[in-house]
């Protein structure tokens, strides 16, 4: 979803040392497996139920028309935002699993909207408990990977002190994730996870092979479209699934898909690279459109 902050306002905030970043190598970044095959980039495309939220929310479309339209589109997987569905229920949940298995669906993963950033502890352990709720609900539809949102410091509060918030949260999330089989991302969205410096630093600190980051290629707080691109590349060794529009948030500049699918490729990523339409067009028109210059692009950078 689209930035809200200012770069000045969110550094204004900031009570933490900067991890330095280098291009394509990023300090604390997740250890590479040194075997051959684990070079090799695997992209497969993607479509977000955000992309048609206006039909979602309407009750125009529901999360099963949602994923009959990921097979009319030939995606390789859709991610399914919890925000529309009709309940955790597990008979609703495992009816929409039957439903993608017959049609040949993958999931990507899911959503849901729990945000770490709390200042009363008792949320704090509300919002974990409601991470538990969700990645059931992950394991039961058989989805590998459940979104997860760090959130705004409210005002009067340092990142610093946000960040110890989200630690607190998601490391223990992300052990209890690890029993379901579910790798927990959390989003580099608006909030204090709008820079790399932070994403990276709260990875290091929750310290969990069953934690990453859902990296938004367009999310990033940044002074130029290149401290864009240097953000996305230092994140990429922690990317566990990707949200992918056509501009970035700040500038509205168009994004150079080469460089960015090079940058995946050189990082041997494997996952999805998932349409979250917000573009101006009708999505009925305009993600076929995003969907098939992704298709693209994998074609021309996956080993797959």
């Amino acid at each position: 979803m689209t930035n809200t902050i200012g770069r000045r306002k969110f550094l204004g905030a900031a009570a933490i040392a900067p991890i330095a970043l280098r291009a394509g190598n990023a300090i604390g970044a997740a250890p590479a497996d040194d075997t051959d095959a684990s070079k090799q980039p695997r992209l497969f495309t993607g479509l977000c139920a955000y992309s048609f939220r206006e039909d979602l929310k309407s009750g125009k479309m529901t999360m099963e028309d949602f994923i009959r339209k990921g097979v009319d589109l030939r995606t390789d997987g859709v991610d399914m935002t919890g925000y529309w569905w009709k309940s955790m229920d597990p008979s609703y949940v495992t009816g929409l699993r039957h439903l993608a298995f017959k049609n040949g669906m993958m999931f990507s993963g899911a959503a849901c909207g729990s945000s770490m950033v709390q200042a009363d502890s008792a949320k704090r352990e509300q919002i974990l408990d409601e991470i538990k709720k969700w990645t059931d609900a992950t394991a039961i539809l058989g989805a590998p990977h459940l979104r997860i949102f760090a959130g705004k410091a409210p005002a009067g509060v340092t990142v610093a002190q946000a960040l110890d918030w989200c630690v607190e949260t998601m490391k223990p999330a992300c052990d209890y994730a690890a029993t379901k089989g579910v790798t927990l991302g959390v989003e580099n969205h608006d909030g204090i996870t709008q820079t790399a410096d932070v994403c990276l630093e709260l990875m290091r600190r929750v310290d969990s092979p069953c934690g990453g980051i859902n990296l938004d290629i367009t999310n990033f707080v940044a002074d130029s479209d290149e401290d864009q691109y240097r953000q996305i590349e230092a994140c990429i060794p922690y990317a566990t699934h990707t949200h992918i529009r056509d501009r970035f948030g700040d500038s509205h500049h168009l994004i150079d898909f080469d460089r960015v699918w090079q940058m995946f490729a050189k990082g041997g990523y494997k996952g999805f690279m998932s349409v979250e339409y917000e573009g101006d067009e009708d999505p009925e028109t305009g993600v076929p459109k995003l969907l098939d210059r992704v298709r693209e692009m994998n074609r021309k950078y996956s080993s797959v």
